[in-house]
């Protein structure tokens, strides 16, 4: 997926910081990791997902949308958690 940066403002780094993930760890698995679109939540705005690995290795769930502001793509992230075992072993992580 390309995009050309990340749209970041105190509510999303709020709610996406509260499963104790860094916004590096975010922006790294949004670059990294596997991009589906999420159409059970796509009613108002295409969602998608991402689902990779940290720098260290630890498998994440990212939720996002993208966003255009001045001509430029910009991802919006608004959830992202570290995923359990199980999840981890179905999205192939």
């Amino acid at each position: 997926m390309d995009f050309d940066g990340f749209d970041w403002d105190a509510a999303n780094r709020v709610k996406c910081q509260k499963h104790g993930v860094s916004l590096g760890e975010i922006e790294f698995v949004l670059q990294h990791g596997a991009v589906a679109p999420d159409e059970l939540h796509s009613l108002v705005e295409q969602r998608f997902i991402a689902v990779g690995r940290t720098q260290v290795g630890r498998p994440m769930f990212v939720a996002f949308t993208l966003r255009m502001k001045e001509g430029r793509t910009l991802v919006r992230p608004f959830s992202a958690r570290y995923m359990h075992a199980k999840e981890a072993m179905r999205y192939g992580q």
